[in-house]
């Protein structure tokens, strides 16, 4: 990728919502949640279906589907969190993995003209996500989180600095417990954009919520 798509996509990753269903209390709770975070400002969603209560099989797409329809309204890129069957199926804009989420070469290969996030904890992660053709990184976690319970320890905003001192010029997207009292800090501390959940599904107002953080992140990219 050039600068130029690097700072598009940057901007893209600005607001980054992660769901499923089981962040929500129901398949039409999700439904309403992500369109009113859509409404609100969200720049990106993943569609992360995973752990107790998540849907599989055709309900899985028909919600994949739904949130993409939405997503695609509004100029919203999509994207599929650890499965690439589900990814090519719905067609997303997208693929999302982890470390331990299969072969990332062959992920790549698999990949190829769709946009691929993975996720580091360290630098020497991050160096092997960039060298393995990711387009953007996902960080973390920044903070403590209850919404993953296998989550590594917290590598706080310093991370950040230290990865553009290394050189990694992909863009940065901060994961793990984000809200809208620390996304400022974040993103001032070189995070291109701030994955968030709860501070989105268990507000009472998603949209409200979306437009504050959105507001937030660009307020902190403005300096």
């Amino acid at each position: 990728m050039q600068n130029s798509t690097h700072n598009e996509l940057s901007q893209k990753l600005s607001l980054y919502f992660v769901a499923g269903t089981m962040n929500c209390e129901s398949p039409d709770a999700f439904k309403k949640i992500v369109a009113e975070a859509i409404n609100g400002g969200i720049t990106t969603f993943q569609y992360r279906e995973k752990g107790e209560n998540a849907v599989t099989g055709q309900k899985q797409v028909e919600m994949a589907m739904y949130a993409k329809e939405m997503c695609k309204a509004k100029d919203v890129l999509f994207i599929v969190n650890d499965d690439l069957e589900l990814m090519k199926a719905v067609d997303a804009d997208g693929l999302h993995v982890g470390q331990s989420d299969g072969n990332l070469d062959t992920i790549r290969e698999e990949t190829k003209g769709k946009i691929l996030g993975i996720s580091a904890h360290t630098l020497a992660e991050a160096k092997d996500a960039e060298a393995r053709g990711a387009d953007y990184i996902g960080v973390g976690p920044i903070f403590a989180t209850s919404t993953k319970p296998d989550a590594e320890e917290p590598v706080g905003t310093g991370i950040f600095h230290e990865l553009r001192n290394s050189g990694i010029s992909l863009p940065l997207v901060a994961i793990g417990g984000l809200s809208v009292e620390n996304t400022f800090e974040t993103i001032s501390a070189g995070a291109d954009g701030a994955a968030i959940i709860s501070a989105i599904t268990l507000s009472e107002d998603p949209k409200q919520a979306s437009q504050k953080l959105l507001s937030t992140i660009l307020q902190a990219k403005r300096g």
